[in-house]
């Protein structure tokens, strides 16, 4: 027996208010995790090109600055685009990044077993 989440729509091919709205609501919340993970990509890209950083190391470092801010990880990867296209960066983010950006440049010059 197979069961589903969705309701099966009826005979004549419609569905209740609530599906329909249930549906709409999770179909915006999936257009805006793929725009979400598409702006962090392009910020990732921006840190590769700019410092050097391998895309994963790029993603740590966004993520340090968006838990050292308070700022959601798409909001600092939006501020590093526009960054990158002229813009300043917002004064809580341009001191976590360089911070983030120092952090890790130390940890790559620290001799092996001292690193952390």
């Amino acid at each position: 027996m197979t069961t589903s989440r969705v309701p099966r729509p009826s005979p004549d091919g419609t569905r209740d208010d609530a599906t329909n709205a249930r549906l709409e609501q999770e179909n915006a919340q999936l257009r805006h995790a793929v725009n979400s993970h598409a702006t962090v990509d392009q910020a990732i890209g921006v840190l590769t090109a700019v410092h050097r950083l391998a895309s994963a190391a790029g993603f740590e470092v966004l993520r340090e600055v968006s838990q050292h801010t308070n700022i959601k990880l798409h909001t600092v990867a939006e501020a590093v685009i526009a960054w990158a296209l002229g813009q300043p960066l917002p004064e809580p983010v341009g001191r976590e990044l360089d911070a983030a950006l120092g952090r890790r440049s130390r940890r790559q010059d620290a001799p092996q077993g001292e690193a952390g």
